[in-house]
């Protein structure tokens, strides 16, 4: 069966295009030009995009109301497939303005969206990559005030920061890009990031959750 390249394909590949732009380094976002399930990807996003990313702007919101209007950080946020290499789930590139937060929404349970967005933001917040004490601390707050498990900091830390909230991997990260997402979830949560080779090669620009 030959799947055709609809409008819908068209919107997806321009999209994909067009956030590519925002990410750390372009191969960061799967274009999906060779992939096997690259149409149905495609067409995918095209149709139903903007109410993921409705959804996980409603957690930017959320985050944004833990903070006085003038403490606010400008953000831009967008679901995309982050090329599965990298072993990341969410990133935040605050070298652009407005900062950009990413998040690979197939990577995670619905449920665990919500981590990643407010894991990112800290990022965001801080204006940093690090996984530090200030770090800690903007996270710490967000979560206080989002109904979340907060860390407390202690030296050492930064590597259990790296992946808080905690959040439970999905077994097939694009399944839910082609609309088979069924929520089933893996053994091993959290992020990969920190055995990511190709994550450490890049510029420590605000990748997260990371």
């Amino acid at each position: 069966m030959i799947l055709k390249q609809t409008d819908a394909f068209y919107r997806g590949q321009n999209y994909l295009r067009l956030v590519q732009g925002f990410a750390l380094e372009p191969g960061m976002v799967d274009l999906f030009d060779k992939e096997r399930d690259g149409i149905a990807i495609c067409t995918w996003i095209g149709k139903n995009i903007n109410s993921v990313n409705a959804t996980i702007n409603t957690y930017l919101e959320a985050c944004h109301q833990c903070f006085h209007p003038q403490e606010r950080p400008h953000i831009q946020i967008f679901a995309v497939p982050i090329a599965q290499s990298f072993g990341i789930d969410g990133l935040c590139n605050i070298l652009t303005n407005p900062i950009t937060i990413l998040v690979d929404v197939g990577r995670v349970a619905p449920k665990d969206w919500f981590g990643i967005v407010v894991h990112e933001y800290a990022h965001a917040h801080v204006g940093d990559y690090g996984h530090n004490q200030q770090f800690a601390n903007i996270l710490s707050h967000l979560c206080l005030g989002l109904g979340l498990e907060p860390p407390y900091w202690e030296t050492g830390m930064e590597q259990t920061l790296r992946s808080w909230p905690y959040c439970q991997s999905t077994i097939d990260p694009l399944e839910f890009w082609i609309g088979k997402g069924s929520g089933k979830v893996g053994h091993g949560g959290g992020s990969a990031v920190l055995g990511s080779p190709q994550v450490e090669q890049l510029p420590s620009w605000g990748i997260g959750h990371g």
